[in-house]
């Protein structure tokens, strides 16, 4: 039997998506907030974020998914200060004995070593090129970037090497940049993906709290355009009952702000995540929160989830079936149906001040 949510007072949770702060499901013991008795100031207060650093032995991490266009990814981060009310990366801060609720945006991870270990890892001798997908975990572009740099430390390494990646984002400091991005993208070595979920603002303030708001991020998409990267848009995830009515309006002006390709997932509520969406559903939404629950059953053969691989992305049944021919039609109408096109593999190279001593002699 699940033990009941631990509930935040909203004052200390506001401008945070998740309203609880149950333990990560490794955990053995639960926290209880306990009054005492005494209404001290130090014991309430908004949640802060807190950053702490980690020290991998490795950054790129290989996946074996089979519903994944690429097999490697790179997050310079662990935990997202976005804190969207619906991302299937929260149950990973379980991994870190934290809640995959409000602890896993507002106590973020970060990286000091990621380029350099970056660095080490593409110069391996053994190293095969193959595109590196950023921020399939962790938003790269998340406030925490402002300070830390970690993500363009990481595309500054890839450019050097002119090793090709994807990116996902839902924030504008993403165009900050540009002048990586730009040329990297001209010469078919970057793409970008923007999220847009909505383009209700008072919708996005609440589901997405500290993401770009929408106009932001098609602003994004223009920037990214003009300066010559390929640029898609991502309208994921699709909630059915929410902002599944969007979709068209969604594609539309991304098709006008320069996305040339677009993308979609259905939402996927997987561990924590089903308790925390609902949570957040009823708190947001609760005129329509037995309705949206209801229709995501029904993607999901009658349950909260299915991680089945050959339907976990776009789900079964009639709605998702629905879903998926509005988006087929919506694409082709917007010109957004182009497959996407391979990034360049074959420049990829070892700079001169990364090869093994004895390489500096033979000629290459």
């Amino acid at each position: 039997m699940k033990p009941p949510s631990r509930p935040v007072d909203p004052e200390r949770a506001r401008g945070r998506a998740a309203t609880s702060r149950d333990c990560g499901r490794y955990e053995r013991l639960r926290r209880e907030d306990v009054h005492d008795g005494w209404d001290l100031p130090e014991e309430g207060g908004v949640f802060r974020t807190e950053v702490s650093e980690e020290v991998p032995r490795k950054v790129i991490t290989y996946v074996r998914s089979p519903d994944l266009p690429f097999d490697r990814s790179l997050n310079p981060y662990r935990g997202c200060e976005h804190g969207c009310a619906y991302c299937y990366a929260r149950p990973s801060h379980a991994w870190m004995g934290l809640s995959p609720g409000l602890d896993f945006e507002s106590r973020i991870f970060v990286k000091p070593d990621a380029a350099r270990l970056l660095e080490q890892e593409l110069s391996h001798p053994k190293y095969v090129c193959k595109r590196i997908h950023v921020g399939g975990n962790t938003d790269p572009y998340q406030p925490v970037e402002d300070e830390r740099q970690t993500t363009r430390s990481l595309l500054q390494v890839m450019q050097r090497f002119n090793q090709p990646f994807s990116l996902i984002t839902k924030s504008f400091r993403v165009t900050r940049d540009l002048d990586i991005l730009g040329p990297m993208g001209r010469e078919n070595l970057a793409q970008v993906f923007v999220s847009i979920t909505t383009l209700d603002r008072s919708l996005a303030r609440t589901m997405e709290p500290r993401a770009s708001t929408p106009e932001r991020r098609l602003e994004a998409i223009k920037r990214l355009s003009d300066a010559g990267v390929p640029v898609g848009v991502g309208f994921a995830p699709v909630i059915p009952g929410l902002n599944d009515h969007e979709l068209e309006d969604v594609l539309k002006a991304a098709a006008g702000a320069g996305a040339t390709r677009a993308m979609y997932v259905t939402l996927r509520l997987p561990l924590e995540i089903k308790d925390l969406f609902r949570e957040w559903l009823e708190d947001a939404r609760p005129d329509r929160a037995r309705r949206v629950m209801s229709l995501i059953r029904q993607t999901r053969g009658g349950r909260d989830y299915d991680a089945d691989w050959s339907q976990r992305m776009k789900g079964t049944g009639p709605v998702a079936q629905l879903i998926a021919t509005r988006y087929r039609a919506a694409a082709k109408r917007y010109g957004l149906d182009a497959p996407q096109p391979l990034l360049d593999i074959g420049r990829f190279k070892v700079p001169p001040e990364f090869r093994p001593q004895m390489d500096l002699f033979d000629g290459t």
